[in-house]
């Protein structure tokens, strides 16, 4: 794996909200229902970039572009477009028969140059592009089918978390942006793609097999009707989530916001947070309900994944 480094000729100022970023078009509706401009999406950016930054920043990431906003076409891309500047970095991404290049970004500049070439949700791999064979997190994304309460997505949160707790890892949770929640554990590096997939396969298939009445094994909405999917396939080598602080293409500019298990309770959906709200919210917290994420030395030991395939075996 080799990473393509570019140098910024000119370093913007710390004082500039937009790390020097240029933006065409501010005036731009990008959320026509809310009425939110270009620039107020790459100034919210631009405030939560010390928050989101930690969760993005030397990771590969799958963009969601909407270059005339959700008025217009939305896509996915993971390649780097054309024009793209040096704070946007380039990395080859090899795959078994091939290779392709994918981006990062390093700092508030690739940030915000993402915001300037439409993007409106930024998704990242679960490893880092110093060696992206190594995830350092796990994500469970919990997806209600129709009909499901949102108090039993919340019940189901605070059951992964209890149950990685038993397994020795402590979780975060954040809302989706959506109509879910997204329960975070970071790992050490050391395992492989595989091995970290199985894993998170065997607790979501445990809390499934345990209570089939309110959980589901397919992705299906049509097939699961007042049932929560457990999804994993997130830790799958390639596979993104949506970051944190991530703003999403959806009616409404709701993003993803990260919480305190002890708030929980007072969230209301997953979508409860969005562009106009979420700087009121961060202010009003007395402490980022993720601190100490960073400073986790916790791992997938032999010893949990024994429970895992001791709890699968059939009696």
């Amino acid at each position: 794996m080799a990473v393509k480094r570019r140098t910024t000729k000119k370093k913007p100022s710390d004082a500039d909200p937009l790390a020097g970023i240029r933006l065409t078009h501010p005036d731009r509706v990008v959320y026509p229902d809310v009425g939110v401009t270009k620039r107020e999406l790459a100034e919210y950016f631009a405030a939560v970039a010390p928050w989101l930054l930690p969760h993005v920043a030397d990771r590969p990431l799958s963009l969601v572009r909407c270059p005339a906003g959700l008025a217009g076409q939305c896509f996915y891309q993971k390649q780097p477009p054309q024009g793209l500047p040096p704070s946007v970095k380039e990395i080859k991404i090899r795959y078994k028969d091939a290779s392709t290049t994918g981006v990062f970004i390093e700092d508030a500049a690739g940030l915000l140059a993402l915001v300037q070439f439409g993007v409106m949700e930024i998704h990242a791999w679960q490893s880092r592009a110093d060696d992206i064979e190594k995830p350092d997190r796990i994500i469970f994304d919990l997806d209600p089918g129709p009909n499901v309460e949102w108090s039993r997505v919340i019940d189901t949160a605070l059951l992964v978390r209890d149950f990685l707790k038993h397994l020795g890892l402590t979780s975060f949770v954040k809302t989706t942006g959506g109509k879910g929640l997204h329960i975070v554990a970071p790992i050490a590096r050391g395992r492989s793609w595989d091995q970290v997939k199985e894993f998170c396969h065997g607790v979501a298939n445990i809390i499934t097999t345990a209570d089939p009445a309110h959980f589901a094994a397919t992705m299906s909405k049509a097939a699961r009707p007042r049932k929560i999917y457990l999804d994993y396939l997130r830790n799958e080598r390639g596979s993104t989530a949506v970051a944190p602080y991530s703003s999403r293409a959806r009616d409404g500019a709701p993003v993803s916001m990260p919480l305190g298990w002890t708030e929980l309770r007072r969230v209301t959906s997953g979508a409860a947070f969005n562009v106009k709200n979420a700087l009121d919210h961060i202010k009003k917290r007395k402490r980022d309900p993720w601190d100490g994420y960073g400073r986790l030395k916790q791992r997938i030991t032999d010893a949990a994944i024994k429970s895992i395939a001791q709890l699968q075996a059939p009696r």
